[in-house]
């Protein structure tokens, strides 16, 4: 990597029942191409310097582990606390018995407020790096803050009625659940280079974008690139990127990409 620079690994791309769906017989489902193959949104940054940073903790986050050989973690940043965003939290005591270490976690006052009552046994115990229970710090998401070499600046967006965060990095905007970008926000994504945007699917969600409404989006920010995540079955890799104008692709589990900070 080139100086001030920054390596993005797409975790996860799917929808929080992740594709193939359980039970489903339809030929995404079916499909013998891995970029087919989506676990539930997540990526995770390796900043220049040496920080590495997990965005969201997904119910597929040992597999996640296991497939990219992530060995360590740095900090964790939460876009919102919805259960397919959050529920692999527990397997970061792992990787605070590797670095015999706390991980502090970042998000916004209610995801925090979520995470202590859904895991209020990490929140009782005292520090331990057995292996037992996972050991994080809580940090309030209030502004712009740095990790590293990296400044992570939030993102407001609306996920349906509730608001989240997406997060600018250097060139870079993450995206994820997200149905509209309020006012307010869009001047933070301005001069974006890359850019990874919810695209759930080609019919009208409440709390989501659709591949039209996504589209509608990259047009306005214009970033060089722009690659969908947070897809179900109704968008077949192949089929779909076809269809989608050069500059735009989606995004698969396992993709790789550099970033300027």
């Amino acid at each position: 990597m080139s100086a001030a620079a920054a390596k993005v690994l797409v975790l996860g791309t799917g929808t929080s029942h992740g594709v193939p769906m359980i039970g489903c017989e339809c030929a995404t489902c079916h499909s013998t191409d891995p970029r087919d193959r989506r676990s539930r949104a997540s990526i995770y940054i390796q900043i220049e310097g040496g920080a590495s940073v997990l965005v969201d903790t997904t119910p597929d986050l040992r597999m996640q582990a296991l497939t990219y050989g992530l060995k360590r973690v740095d900090a964790i940043v939460y876009t919102h606390s919805h259960a397919d965003h959050i529920m692999g939290l527990d397997e970061v005591r792992r990787f605070n018995v590797l670095q015999k270490s706390a991980i502090p976690c970042y998000g916004d006052a209610r995801t925090l407020e979520d995470l202590r009552r859904i895991y209020a046994y990490v929140f009782e115990s005292g520090p331990k790096f057995g292996g037992g229970i996972p050991q994080v710090t809580m940090a309030r998401v209030a502004g712009e803050f740095c990790i590293g070499a990296a400044t992570f600046v939030p993102v407001p967006i609306l996920h349906g009625s509730r608001t989240i965060l997406g997060y600018r990095i250097g060139s870079f905007a993450y995206l994820t659940d997200c149905s509209a970008i309020p006012d307010a926000s869009w001047p933070l994504l301005s001069g974006v280079k890359t850019l990874i945007l919810d695209a759930l699917r080609p019919r009208p969600h409440p709390t989501h974008l659709s591949i039209d409404q996504a589209l509608a989006v990259v047009e306005q920010i214009k970033p060089e690139r722009a690659l969908f995540t947070h897809m179900c079955h109704d968008l077949p890799h192949a089929a779909t990127c076809a269809r989608l104008p050069p500059d735009v692709q989606l995004a698969y589990d396992g993709l790789t990409f550099e970033i300027d900070l």
